[in-house]
């Protein structure tokens, strides 16, 4: 269980991931061992799932997202979609949807040559019966932030 301390370690290190432990023991008033054990305690347990630097998408010349939602003629083809979808570097995201399609993905890439390239290797998978794209014009907010 998570107690108050560990939540509001939490909110700081989703706020600045680089918070030091120094800082995060100042803010808990808990000395820097314990906070440690904390830390260490909820990336055992898988709370905490890493950190990460947010980078700039378009300072790599990446100027394209896109969501595409993927229909497949049967749920039989599931894992070879994973695969595929694991080894494709321009699929940021993808998520397993109910409704039209059976799979979202969030794709970026540099122009819309690099866009046709990815959608047309994604109708080319076995089961994939279809797509639907909608590119992105700007994001307002994106986070992986969660209310704790």
């Amino acid at each position: 269980m998570l107690d108050e301390i560990d939540l509001q370690i939490l909110r700081t290190l989703q706020k600045k991931g680089r918070t030091k432990r120094n800082e995060l023991a100042e803010e808990v008033k808990l000395s820097i061992p314990s906070v440690s054990e904390r830390l260490n305690k909820m990336e055992d347990k898988e709370i905490i799932e890493g950190y990460y630097a947010k980078l700039n998408r378009k300072a790599f010349s990446y100027d394209i997202m896109a969501f595409i939602l993927v229909m497949m003629d049967s749920s039989k083809h599931y894992k070879n979609l994973i695969t595929k979808v694991e080894k494709m570097p321009e699929i940021l995201e993808c998520h397993a949807v109910l409704g039209e399609g059976s799979h979202l993905l969030k794709a970026l890439v540099k122009n819309t040559e690099a866009l046709e390239k990815v959608l047309s290797e994604i109708q080319s998978w076995q089961g994939v019966t279809g797509t639907k794209t909608t590119y992105v014009l700007s994001t307002v907010k994106e986070t992986f932030e969660i209310n704790v």
